[in-house]
């Protein structure tokens, strides 16, 4: 699974995703003026890439957006009423066939979520978790998620736009790692990131493979990271290393 992250900075993921800065929502303002967050949380709002969509008005010729959304899918059906269940993580095993999810995957709402790096907790044999931090090998790169959005509208009421990351099983660090759920992320090799979001479901499941171990690199955090309300650099420090 993947239930906290660090999101980057908007000239980041602008420069790194391909997306002209006009085409990101002022809403981002708020997400950015303070840089990245060291602790995104389910429910918070996070940065999003997507393709604009054609019923926009706009001829967007592929171009890609970047828009803020709820960090936890809101489906379309559930009428702006999250859902009482966990939907901050899609199973690949179910895309096409989860209530849930089948319906942005049958509409080829697919986005990508981009980290810096991502939490995770190995529990021990005490039963006391120790958290890991998990970021690209190359420093100068971030991961990107692959994820699922939707729009969700009551009546009379504003419309909901949210996401979730697809998860899949681990490669063997994070089966080390993350061992009491041996889950991890779906992360799009770069190369890909267009099929996912222009190409077909089919073009599209065929890019969710399992991502190296050899490009990732994790080590231990301080148990800070726990709790949400600590966002601050010190956070991704090596145990060690935090004074």
């Amino acid at each position: 699974m993947c239930g906290r992250y660090v999101s980057p900075n908007e000239a980041a993921l602008n420069r790194e995703y391909l997306v002209d800065a006009r085409n990101s929502g002022q809403r981002l303002q708020r997400l950015f003026e303070d840089g990245r967050s060291y602790n995104v949380a389910p429910t918070q709002g996070v940065p999003v890439v997507r393709v604009i969509r054609k019923n926009t008005g706009r001829d967007s010729g592929g171009a890609r957006e970047c828009v803020e959304m709820r960090w936890g899918l809101v489906p379309f059906w559930s009428k702006g009423i999250p859902p009482k269940f966990s939907s901050i993580n899609a199973t690949i095993e179910k895309l096409e066939n989860g209530p849930t999810w089948r319906g942005p995957w049958k509409r080829g709402q697919r986005c990508i979520v981009p980290a810096v790096g991502f939490y995770e907790w190995h529990v021990n044999p005490d039963g006391s978790k120790t958290p890991y931090f998990i970021e690209p090998a190359d420093k100068n790169s971030t991961f990107a998620f692959a994820g699922l959005w939707d729009e969700s509208k009551a009546d009379n009421v504003d419309a909901i736009v949210s996401c979730t990351i697809i998860t899949m099983p681990p490669n063997e660090l994070m089966a080390e790692i993350h061992n009491a759920k041996k889950r991890m992320p779906a992360i799009l090799d770069k190369d890909d990131l267009e099929t996912w979001l222009t190409g077909t479901p089919e073009q599209a499941k065929t890019v969710l493979k399992q991502y190296p171990q050899e490009m990732m690199h994790a080590y231990i955090v301080s148990s800070r990271v726990n709790s949400p309300r600590n966002n601050d650099p010190k956070l991704i420090q090596p145990l060690d290393a935090v004074a």
